[in-house]
């Protein structure tokens, strides 16, 4: 049986103290993934998806849980250089604003080339080959190598932070909300792509969204948290046809469609999840 690609046990983060005094972002959260599946979690802001995400990549340490990519556990502490090498060829994250995470001083090259310099031995005719092959992964082309960030839209600049994740050939590619600040037509297009580039390389995604059109079109498996835990899990079909939990369902009464009007609130939904069995409508 082949390992899981992500598996996430008991995995909980208290901001501001392990006893008392401090706040509970994430609480007692487990979930796999297999290798080339899509995973979307989806919640509201504060909910504690992007911190789970951010447990997962590293740049917050668990209170406690474990959690384990492509069969090695993730440990916990300060990593020497070729442990990072390593962890960068495991699991890789895309964020929501390009701008803010490519340096404006590189030409794309500059910036892809430096990823694969780290990563493989490989000449400079090899590097600028392997260049050129993950900007046509991305539906970008030789003449995008030389421009500045500056220079490109803001689906062009996903396009760049895509291509340097995937640079390192990863196992895992997190999206934090890697589509919410482009327009509703890039982001078709970018999605598109994803789908595409998960077919080629059989590499696993791990959504982080609040937007649950996104979520259908993307992820096999969702998971919905509220004030840090799940309340709801499974495939996405069944969870956005045929919601179990109050909040899931506030969430879908929420998203605006044809005739659409608001029926329940997330805060009425969220005193309805609090409230005991036999006091819901």
């Amino acid at each position: 049986m082949a390992e899981l690609a992500i598996e996430v046990e008991g995995l909980t983060k208290v901001f501001g103290g392990r006893r008392g005094g401090g706040v509970v972002a994430v609480e007692d959260v487990s979930f796999a993934v297999r290798p080339g599946g899509s995973l979307a979690i989806v919640g509201e802001s504060g909910s504690g998806k992007t911190t789970t995400a951010r447990m997962i990549i590293g740049l917050e340490e668990p209170t406690s849980g474990r959690i384990r990519v492509g069969g090695h556990e993730r440990r916990r502490g300060r990593a020497g250089s070729r442990e990072r090498r390593r962890l960068g060829r495991e699991i890789q994250i895309v964020f929501q604003d390009p701008s803010s995470s490519l340096d404006p001083r590189q030409r794309v090259r500059e910036c892809l080339d430096e990823i694969v310099r780290l990563h493989f031995d490989l000449d400079g005719a090899a590097r600028r080959e392997r260049v050129l092959e993950l900007l046509h992964q991305v539906g970008l082309d030789e003449r995008h190598a030389g421009v500045y960030p500056s220079g490109m839209s803001g689906g062009q600049q996903q396009r760049v932070a895509i291509a340097r994740a995937l640079a390192s050939r990863p196992e895992v590619l997190i999206l934090d909300e890697a589509v919410a600040s482009l327009d509703v037509s890039v982001q078709a297009q970018v999605l598109n792509l994803l789908a595409d580039i998960r077919e080629q390389t059989g590499v696993t995604y791990l959504f982080i969204s609040h937007d649950l059109a996104v979520v259908r079109q993307v992820s096999d498996e969702v998971i919905v948290m509220r004030r840090g835990c799940i309340v709801e899990a499974g495939p996405t079909d069944r969870v956005l046809d045929d919601p179990q939990h109050p909040y899931t369902q506030a969430l879908l009464s929420a998203v605006p469609r044809r005739g659409w009007k608001p029926r329940r609130s997330l805060a009425a939904a969220a005193d309805a999840a609090d409230a005991p069995a036999h006091e819901e409508a």
